[in-house]
């Protein structure tokens, strides 16, 4: 951490109490009470994914449908990617330690990997099913029956889908987000089999059966696509602009006089815990004392915002001339020109990589 060459006794507000101090047990039990919903929450989708995959096999085995098998074989990868998705958030809760210094979250990368890795599997055996059934069609008995179960299968899913976003959402969980839009896609695929199959029932069309059955692999294939895609690009620390905006307005609405100018802004995620590092500049003569006093403010912030899951690294630099044009420092003794103008923060001026 660097600080200027001048270190000067300029007045600074200062705090009688280390905030780091106080949030540190709230924070701690925030972390907790995360880790203890994502596990329960995530063992109830294996329960639940189970229950429901049972219903789903009964309906094509009472049916014969190959888009109801399409949508059972969905199912087991959400039950084998429910498993894989507990046990990652069992692991990614470990903290760090000397063989994985920056924690062991980049887990859930390779949970969501593997997921989608999983779903695009299924679809080749939903593809040959479901030819098979348009080329060559056969009648399906018991089709009220099968549509009944799929249905209520599907009102399952909706809601555990909708948990897990809630939840995964408010810990900000990838696996659990993973894992909810998952069983939603599914949700989106019972219907859409449901319609098809109401479309036969009434029709005696067999042949439409094979048809709904390769589209939904299709869509299977878009969303399996998108999960392997986002787990490939968390896992080589891929620009998140979503994430720079939201912490771009994190300091622009806690924004300090002093806090001169920010640039170099980077940020990367492993699973939950978000990794942040970024230039700060501060008066010239700002003392080294508050200098750290307000990297610890930052870092307050940050946790404050993150639950915890945070591990911020401030480079700070002093101030330059070029910079009093729109330094709200006031009053300075070494102002060599009048502010004129607001320096915007933004995400493209945050991550510049030069100081102004």
């Amino acid at each position: 951490m660097f600080i200027g060459a001048t270190f000067g006794t300029k007045d600074m507000p200062k705090s009688d109490v280390n905030q780091s101090q106080v949030d540190g047990p709230r924070i701690s039990s925030l972390q907790e009470n995360d880790f203890r919903s994502n596990y329960r929450v995530m063992l109830a989708a294996v329960i639940v994914g189970v229950i429901l995959m049972g219903m789903k096999f009964y309906g094509y085995w009472i049916t014969g449908s190959s888009a109801l098998l399409s949508d059972a074989l969905e199912s087991i990868i959400n039950v084998v990617a429910s498993v894989f998705g507990l046990g990652s958030v069992l692991i990614s809760a470990k903290p760090a330690d000397e063989s994985h210094p920056y924690g062991h979250g980049s887990i859930e990368f390779f949970s969501a990997g593997f997921e989608g890795s999983l779903i695009l599997i299924a679809a080749l055996g939903i593809f040959f099913e479901g030819m098979k059934q348009a080329l060559n069609p056969v009648s399906l008995p018991n089709l009220q029956q099968g549509m009944f179960y799929l249905m209520m299968s599907g009102v399952g899913n909706l809601v555990l889908g909708l948990v897990l976003l809630r939840v995964g959402r408010r810990t900000k969980s990838i696996v659990l987000e993973a894992d909810g839009r998952h069983l939603l896609t599914d949700v989106y695929t019972s219907v859409a089999v449901i319609m098809g199959l109401g479309l036969v029932f009434w029709t005696g069309w067999y042949r439409v059966d094979g048809i709904i059955a390769c589209a939904a692999g299709l869509n299977i294939v878009y969303w399996g696509t998108g999960l392997v895609r986002r787990a490939f690009g968390g896992l080589m620390h891929a620009s998140d602009p979503q994430l720079l905006d939201e912490i771009t307005e994190l300091l622009k609405l806690h924004k300090k006089e002093i806090w001169i100018d920010i640039h170099k802004l980077r940020v990367w995620q492993s699973g939950r815990r978000v990794h942040v590092d970024f230039h700060l500049c501060v008066p010239v003569d700002m003392s080294i004392v508050d200098g750290h006093r307000e990297v610890k403010d930052l870092e307050s912030l940050f946790s404050e915002h993150f639950r915890g899951m945070s591990d911020i690294l401030i480079h700070l630099d002093p101030c330059k001339q070029t910079e009093c044009s729109f330094c709200e420092v006031d009053p300075c003794d070494e102002r060599k020109e009048t502010a004129n103008h607001k320096n915007s923060w933004d995400r493209q001026t945050l991550t510049r990589d030069t100081q102004t």
